[in-house]
């Protein structure tokens, strides 16, 4: 008989990290920093912690300066009290054995008004993406944003720097860069949004350029390998995004570009039809495509179940995988995994994703421990 563990549950080597195991905790929002400074709680912590068998969790997306909000209630990342209160989920999650990583994120014009005091967001060129931005009041229209000067696109490269300061400070294993959907990176890297004719605008080349300009500003306060880059090349959404053949050649390029930067990880998140369906025949070709062209330690993400993460790794098609919903509802998913079939995935309750308190977020228990095979 195998005795070998399922792919999910062997160890992996990201960089200079051991993971225990492949399973990846996913980035996801969860508007529970209901505080003026935009700072995590001790409620934060007791999630993150109960989480922490995870191979590597990577947190939500935090706000690398003011003008990166889209989202209410969302923890930020740029302030030194922020840095602090973010030290106690650090601390909570290493003393449960777990490795966690800081996502850096800004939204630019996938976002409003209401967020800034009636002016508006920021993005490459002042083009309105028609998105939602979730504010105050509610879900509204996206407007039409302010382009950033060549000034200020210097000094959110700055900002992205400090934020990578304080996720160290912070006590993280480590930090990735949100280049995913339809925020401030990918709207640099789509043509339809950058309009600019200057050195960040035009080919794909300048298109770029932010991208992997904040990657050097990264790296010069963590060094290598413990940064990783967070990139959706199937995003559709809105008037902008589509995944036509032309972007995922540009993707391609992008994705070779990275085979020197000896990143900690690609996280390739895949939003095509299949990734809607998670049967266990369900399409890998999104990975397929990916995973010649780099060489380093690739997450998949998204709609995988047990069984297609095991088989996205039988496959060699990605190194780990990530898993977001599924973490809502059940801290301990690792240990679900573990033993299986004798443990259903319980359910979550969509009615308290972004609502505050800990109803909804650290309520749900583990399961019961496995007493046999």
């Amino acid at each position: 008989m195998d005795n070998a563990p399922q792919p999910l549950l062997r160890p992996l080597a990201l960089g200079d990290l051991d993971l225990p195991n492949r399973v990846v905790m996913a980035p996801m929002t969860r508007a529970r920093a209901a505080n003026p400074g935009l700072a995590p709680t001790a409620l934060h912590a007791r999630y993150y912690a109960q989480r922490a068998s995870a191979g590597l969790i990577i947190s939500e997306g935090t706000w690398v300066n003011r003008q990166s909000i889209g989202f209410i209630n969302v923890p930020g990342i740029y302030s030194d009290p922020q840095a602090v209160a973010w030290r106690e989920v650090t601390d909570a999650v290493h003393a449960r054995g777990g490795r966690i990583f800081s996502q850096l994120g800004h939204v630019g014009s996938v976002s409003h008004p209401d967020h800034f005091d009636g002016e508006p967001p920021v993005a490459p060129s002042a083009v309105n993406p028609g998105e939602q931005s979730f504010t105050p009041t509610g879900l509204k229209g996206t407007v039409t944003p302010r382009a950033l000067t060549v000034r200020e696109i210097g000094q959110t490269v700055a900002d992205y720097r400090t934020a990578a300061l304080n996720a160290r400070r912070a006590g993280f294993d480590g930090v990735e860069i949100h280049a995913q959907g339809q925020h401030l990176i990918p709207q640099f890297l789509n043509p339809r949004l950058n309009r600019r004719i200057d050195a960040h605008g035009g080919s794909l080349e300048n298109r770029s350029r932010l991208l992997f300009e904040i990657l050097d500003a990264v790296t010069s306060v963590w060094g290598t390998p413990r940064i990783g880059v967070k990139l959706s090349p199937y995003w559709v959404s809105g008037r902008a995004f589509t995944a036509d053949e032309e972007t995922l050649v540009e993707y391609d390029e992008i994705t070779k570009q990275f085979a020197g930067a000896d990143l900690a990880h690609l996280h390739l998140v895949d939003n095509s039809p299949a990734a809607a369906t998670p049967t266990p025949d369900r399409d890998l070709a999104p990975f397929a495509r990916y995973r010649p062209l780099f060489d380093g330690v690739l997450i998949a993400n998204a709609g995988f179940t047990q069984a297609t993460g095991n088989a996205v790794l039988d496959a060699g098609l990605a190194d780990a995988v990530a898993f977001g919903a599924p973490y809502i509802a059940n801290p301990d998913l690792v240990e679900r995994f573990t033993h299986g079939h004798g443990h259903g995935l319980a359910e979550a309750d969509r009615a308290t994703f972004y609502t505050p308190g800990p109803a909804g977020y650290t309520d749900y228990p583990a399961a019961p421990a496995a007493t046999g095979p």
